[in-house]
């Protein structure tokens, strides 16, 4: 039996969907719209393309943003000092930073830099200190998003073996900590791993972001798992795919993510929730 889809575009539409509701009903108590602002430094088309989405998605459900569309020569002082502006803005609830940055710019304190309360990629130290505890604020959004795709399968979590292929500060790791908080055993596999397959072979989740096309074979798949493919890959010839082999996968797997169309969605859906909670707490 082939895998059933789970659809990313479709669950990210209604995540949308129910955050436009929910600032509807802000502005019909006289309260402000939440607040987005958005900094892209220099000429990354893939970072472009990723903007882009984030800002219509943020014209779809209502949620006020600005840009900052800045010359890839800024300087990390001028970037700096945009943030602590923006920190100190009361109409705005949440600040993404397009990573990545050019190398002139420290990446990590510029990600310091942003007040943990409006940090609604979820990347500030105390945020993700705050997963590992156990006691959730804003987090990470891709994690954030594959829970979502996990938890619309009805799939139980306790007793069940996740294997997450690749340890990112962006995704694998932050990962390993919302999988732990649902109640699963959690295995993470990186570059150090000495048999990446057996691991994937045991798992009943498997949660592929290594950032390699095609790294995790269909045949490592276990009957009956199911796949999330964080993975999103521009191959030679201009296709995109993702770091598990989709159709091999799909004839073992029980729920498959697609790519596109699956996590990459749900990233920005869960960024346009974490800017709704953050005005939420701003301002009650």
């Amino acid at each position: 039996m082939p895998a059933q889809i789970i659809d990313g575009k479709k669950i990210a539409a209604e995540v949308r969907a129910d955050i436009k509701i929910k600032v509807d009903e802000r502005l019909a108590l006289n309260k402000r719209a939440p607040g987005l602002a958005v900094i892209l430094i220099g000429d990354n088309p893939a970072s472009q393309v990723y903007v882009s989405h984030k800002r219509k998605a943020c014209e779809e459900a209502g949620v006020y943003s600005i840009s900052y569309d800045l010359p890839a020569n800024t300087t990390q002082h001028e970037l700096l000092s945009i943030i602590d502006e923006l920190n100190n803005n009361t109409e705005i609830d949440g600040i993404l930073v397009q990573l990545p940055l050019p190398e002139h710019i420290d990446t990590q304190l510029v990600i310091e830099q942003i007040h943990p309360d409006k940090d609604v990629d979820g990347f500030h130290p105390e945020n993700i200190g705050k997963l590992t505890l156990r006691i959730p604020a804003l987090r990470p959004c891709t994690p954030y998003g594959v829970m979502h795709l996990l938890d619309t399968t009805g799939e139980a979590y306790k007793g069940r073996h996740a294997v997450i292929v690749g340890a990112s500060n962006i995704v694998g790791r932050p990962m390993t900590m919302e999988l732990l908080l649902a109640g699963a055993t959690v295995t993470v596999c990186h570059r150090f791993t000495a048999d990446t397959s057996a691991l994937v072979k045991q798992a009943d989740i498997v949660i592929a972001a290594a950032g390699k096309p095609g790294l995790v074979k269909g045949e490592w798949i276990k009957e009956g798992a199911t796949v999330i493919d964080v993975g999103i890959n521009r191959l030679e010839n201009g296709k995109l795919a993702g770091d598990v082999e989709f159709e091999a996968a799909a004839e073992r797997a029980k729920w498959i993510t697609p790519v596109p169309g699956g996590v990459g969605p749900m990233t920005v859906a869960m960024l346009l929730r974490n800017t709704l909670t953050a005005c939420n707490k701003h301002q009650l």
